[in-house]
C-alpha cells in the first residue's frame, strides 16, 4: 500500500492523544495522581486533546472528496470507518465533562467518575476500532490479523505514556510512570515484534487461488494497466527488500529501544532533558513503524498486475 503520510500522522497522533488522555483520567480516579493542577491535569488533558484533534484533521487530508466525509458516519453498524467517526466525536463531550466537573468541583465525585470511565473508554474503543478497520480487509493478508488492533491499542499506551512522563515527571510519587513507560514500551515492543515475524510467512494467497487454476503454473498474459491509475497509486507501493531489514531495525531502536534507555537515564540522574529525548525518539520510530505498516502491506490487487503471491 502507498503510505500517506496524512494517515501517517493521524494514526500516530491521535494515537498518543488517546493513549496520554486514558492514561491520565485512570491515575487521577484511582488516586495515584496528585490533586487536579496545572503540571497533573490542564496541561498533559490539553495536549493529549490537541494531538487527538491534529491527527482527526491530518485524516480529512487524505479523502478524494473531502465534503463526503459526513458519509463516514452513516454505515455504524456495518463499518469500523464509521464506529471510529462516531466514538471519535462522542469523545470530545465526555472529556468536557471530565474536565468541567475537575474545574467545578476540583475532586473526584461520582459525575466525574463516571464522565472519567466514558473518556477511557471511548478512548481506547476508538483506538480498537482505527486498527479493526486494517484488520477486517481480508484483501490485505498482513494486516487481517489481530495483531492489528493489539498493536495499535499498545502502541498508543506506550506513546501516551512515554508523553505523560515527560509532562508531569516523577512527581507522582503513589505511581513510578518510568517503569510504567519501561512496562508498556516492553509489552509494546513484543507485540510488534510478534507481528513483523507473523507478515513474514506465506499468507497462501498467489496467481493460483486467485484465478481458482490451482493446477499448473499460470502467467498473466495481461497483467492489468501500467497507467497512473486508482489501483497503481492506492495498492501497489514496491519495497526494496534489501533495506526492509534496516528500516525494520531503525524503527524497533527508534521507537523501543531508544526511548527505554533514556527513560532509564532520567530515572537515575531526574534529568527532565531525558525525558523529551525519548518522546522525539518514540515519535520518529512511531512513524517509520507506522509507514513500514502501510508499505509492506500487499493488496491481493497485486496478483492482476504481474506478482505471484502477497
Amino acid at each position: 500500500m502507498n503510505p500517506a503520510f496524512s494517515v501517517l500522522m493521524f494514526t500516530v497522533a491521535s494515537g498518543a492523544g488517546y493513549g496520554l488522555m486514558s492514561l491520565l483520567v485512570l491515575a487521577q480516579l484511582l488516586g495515584l495522581a496528585p490533586p487536579a493542577g496545572g503540571r497533573n491535569l490542564w496541561m498533559p488533558a490539553g495536549v493529549a486533546l490537541g494531538l487527538i484533534t491534529l491527527g482527526l484533521c491530518a485524516s480529512t487530508l487524505h479523502l478524494a472528496n473531502p465534503k463526503n466525509a459526513w458519509r463516514a458516519f452513516a454505515c455504524f453498524r456495518t463499518s469500523w470507518l464509521s464506529r471510529e467517526g462516531v466514538l471519535a466525536v462522542l469523545y470530545y463531550p465526555a472529556a468536557m465533562v471530565y474536565l468541567g466537573g475537575f474545574w467545578v468541583s476540583g475532586t473526584v465525585t461520582p459525575w466525574v467518575t463516571a464522565s472519567g470511565l466514558a473518556t477511557v473508554f471511548l478512548g481506547l474503543a476508538t483506538l480498537f476500532c482505527t486498527g479493526m478497520i486494517y484488520a477486517s480487509l481480508k484483501t490485505i493478508p498482513q494486516w487481517h490479523l489481530p495483531l492489528t488492533p493489539v498493536n495499535y491499542l499498545l502502541l498508543g499506551l506506550m506513546s501516551g505514556a512515554v508523553l505523560l512522563l515527560a509532562l508531569v515527571g516523577d512527581t507522582w510519587s503513589a505511581v513510578r510512570l518510568p517503569y510504567l513507560c519501561l512496562l508498556l514500551i516492553g509489552v509494546a515492543a513484543l507485540a510488534k515484534l510478534a507481528y513483523f515475524i507473523r507478515i513474514g510467512k506465506p499468507s497462501g494467497s498467489s496467481i493460483q487461488t486467485a484465478t481458482t487454476f490451482t493446477r499448473a503454473r499460470v502467467r498473466l498474459l495481461d497483467q492489468g494497466h501500467t497507467a497512473d491509475g486508482f489501483l497503481n497509486k492506492e495498492f501497489i507501493f514496491n519495497l526494496d527488500t534489501g533495506h526492509l531489514v534496516g528500516l525494520r531495525s531503525l524503527a524497533v531502536v527508534l521507537a523501543f529501544i531508544a526511548p527505554s534507555t533514556f527513560i532509564g537515564l532520567f530515572a537515575r540522574t531526574g534529568q527532565d532533558a531525558f525525558t523529551v529525548v525519548a518522546v522525539a525518539s518514540m515519535l520518529a520510530g512511531l512513524l517509520l513503524e507506522r509507514w513500514l505498516f502501510f508499505a509492506e502491506a500487499r493488496h491481493v490487487v497485486r496478483l492482476y498486475h504481474g506478482d505471484q503471491t502477497v
